[in-house]
């Protein structure tokens, strides 16, 4: 009789702990999990297999306490938008992504529920900049005015949309690359301000400009942003002597008409005079 009771006893404690196994073995685990972060809109981002269970993101800020994101509380989707938590921006930050089930039980310790720590992540230092927009004057004293806009960021302060330059600051330069049409070698300056002159260009030529954020306080794989579309100006000398040969054809072709309309007004006028002799000696003959 004893047997029989341990027996039973083992069966129900296998059978409790077989189902305990397939309940954690089928919660999901948030995995490949990334920070993805332009113009400091940060999303976080992670893969986990489809399931009935949600995730709940959980943030610190320089190893603080953990805090709950107001948006990413028990969601199904596996992303969640963080921008407006990571605030200050030079901050370093990292989250913890937490499974719980659809209908939780408030009893239940969600320690024991998988969780994914994210690496540590700054958004002033590594979040990646776009491609700013500029325009390009060449004056004719081999000088190139360069106007640069400070990009846009998502960040919204006191009903205001930030830009790069409120953010950065003095640490916001922009690396300005040009060369000569027709010429591989490329130079490079650095410019504090969103204007830039570029001098010492050789008149009468073409140049090309792209333009990119440079912030040098960043790591060196972070310091340069996007490079904007590449634009040039000026004129090269060929495009000036094609130019001067085609205004001097159009002057000689000018020339050329007029002489000839001349000609033919000159012909007709000497015609009718010659027809008007000739009809006065025929009529003085018959009288």
């Amino acid at each position: 009789m004893a047997s029989l009771k341990s027996m039973l006893y083992i069966g129900v404690f296998v059978s409790a702990w077989t189902i305990t196994t397939e309940d954690e073995v089928s919660i999901p685990k948030a995995e490949n999990v990334r920070w993805i972060s332009l113009d400091f809109k940060t999303t976080l981002s992670w893969t986990a297999p489809p399931s009935n269970h949600t995730f709940t993101v959980l943030y610190s800020r320089d190893d603080g306490d953990w805090l709950e994101s107001e948006n990413c509380i028990r969601i199904s989707e596996s992303h969640c938008d963080l921008t407006s938590e990571l605030v200050p921006f030079d901050w370093t930050y990292s989250a913890d992504i937490q499974t719980e089930p659809t209908n939780l039980d408030f009893d239940l310790d969600l320690e024991e529920f998988p969780h994914t720590y994210t690496s540590h992540f700054n958004p002033y230092k590594e979040s990646e900049l776009s491609a700013v927009e500029f325009r390009v004057e060449v004056s004719n004293d081999s000088k190139a005015t360069v106007t640069i806009t400070d990009s846009l960021t998502s960040i919204h302060q006191k009903g205001k949309q930030l830009t790069i330059r409120d953010i950065f600051k003095n640490d916001l330069k922009y690396k300005i690359s040009y060369y000569k049409s027709g010429s591989t070698g490329k130079r490079d300056i650095i410019s504090d301000s969103s204007t830039a002159e570029v001098l010492g260009l050789d008149a009468g030529q073409k140049y090309c400009f792209m333009v990119a954020a440079y912030i040098p306080s960043r790591p060196q794989n972070t310091q340069q942003g996007a490079w904007g579309i590449q634009q040039c100006a000026g004129e090269s000398n060929t495009e000036l002597n094609l130019a001067a040969l085609l205004g001097g054809l159009s002057i000689l072709l000018i020339v050329l008409l007029i002489i000839v309309t001349v000609t033919i007004i000159y012909c007709k006028c000497c015609r009718k005079g010659n027809k008007a002799q000739t009809q006065t000696s025929q009529t003085s003959t018959i009288v």
